[in-house]
């Protein structure tokens, strides 16, 4: 199979974790008799340097010619630290969001077996725990207008705004999903206060008789938010709207016990995107010490919902899970055992994919 895939590396730590998101790719299309091509584009801090523009045509073009989108992380101090900067790089993430239609953010929270001690959270709360965040992803609050501040500065103004077909497209896509799954899905609103979190609820229950197989259940987000910590297990598929989603998606993170360990995919109209979940950690960059486990598990996601390659996406989590169990990690999860690289830990899951005795699912 030919693969066509847009890499985007972003800021700080995202050249060196696609570095091994590539090495693993090859891999993986060694091992399995594919041929991709890699077309690379900038975004990000590094691309309001050099061009002025967080998210420039020329990398959408790219983006746009695509079958898959490999992105690493954005943003930069000299950014974040400047609340007045007119450019920045998140905005160029937002409009990637909107000019793709990556109106689904899929974020699987699952716990490996030698990392449940690591977690905040109880051992026996956490293991096991294996669920999927669903989030509406160009939609809400990051979106709507108006939006901005008065003439003064001191006030300040964000509209959330949802439509019918927004909503519909996301639970669809939640109930996909739940049906492969444990046939359980939670709606997550809040629809005691907000106008549209009503509308979220209304349509939900207009929506799930038609999916009768599945069980369909209703929290308002700050039950959720409690009952992800108290209960994580309870859990199947969650979705829910675009601010909610990036909060809950955040504290689910540390059910893991590290937040350089988890993937996500944005399923899109034109095209998905496959990134980690984490930030571009600019104290790292440059020092060979970042986790590439999320930004190489974000490749398993890629094979599996881009290309409908469910072996390939298999071969690649055994063989981060066996270098878990080896103890071939970097600093975040050595606890005082050896630490690896990020380019040692890349070489050796590709290296582990290469050698091992495929699978057949």
């Amino acid at each position: 199979m030919k693969l066509k895939i847009a890499v985007l590396p972003g800021d700080g730590i995202g050249p060196e974790i696609m570095e091994q998101a590539l090495n693993v790719t090859r891999a993986v299309c060694e091992k399995f008799n594919h041929e991709a091509t890699f077309t690379e584009a900038i975004v990000g801090a590094c691309a309001i340097d050099a061009v002025g523009d967080p998210y420039p045509p020329e990398t959408h073009e790219v983006c746009m010619q695509a079958d898959a989108v490999l992105f690493g992380a954005i943003g930069h101090p000299k950014f974040d630290n400047d609340p007045n900067a007119r450019v920045r790089p998140e905005q160029g993430l937002l409009r990637m969001r909107k000019q793709l239609g990556l109106y689904g953010n899929i974020r699987p929270v699952m716990t490996f077996p030698s990392l449940i001690h690591k977690s905040p959270l109880r051992a026996d709360l956490v293991e096991g725990a294996d669920f999927v965040c669903i989030r509406e992803l160009t939609g809400g609050m990051y979106f709507g207008r108006p939006q901005g501040r008065s003439e003064d500065g001191d006030t300040a103004y964000d509209t959330c705004v949802y439509t019918r077909e927004e909503i519909e497209r996301i639970l669809h896509l939640a109930y996909k999903f739940a049906g492969q799954r444990r046939k359980k899905l939670t709606v997550v609103d809040k629809a005691n206060v907000i106008a549209t979190s009503r509308l979220w609820r209304q349509i939900a229950q207009e929506i799930a008789p038609q999916y009768p197989d599945i069980e369909t259940d209703y929290l308002f987000v700050d039950n959720a938010a409690m009952r992800i910590i108290q209960w994580p297990k309870s859990f199947d598929v969650l979705v829910t709207e675009n601010l909610f989603g990036d909060i809950l998606t955040d504290e689910a993170s540390v059910i893991t016990g590290s937040l350089g360990m988890l993937p996500s995919a944005s399923i899109g109209i034109h095209t998905s995107l496959f990134e980690p979940i984490h930030g571009s950690y600019p104290q790292a960059t440059g020092k060979n010490i970042a986790n590439p486990a999320a930004m190489i598990l974000s490749t398993a996601l890629m094979f599996e919902y881009a290309f409908n390659l469910q072996e390939e996406g298999a071969a690649i989590r055994r063989a981060v899970n066996a270098s878990l169990e080896a103890g071939v990690v970097t600093e975040d999860i050595a606890e005082g055992g050896k630490a690896y690289g990020t380019s040692e830990v890349g070489d050796w899951i590709a290296e582990y994919i290469k050698s091992s005795i495929l699978v057949t699912l």
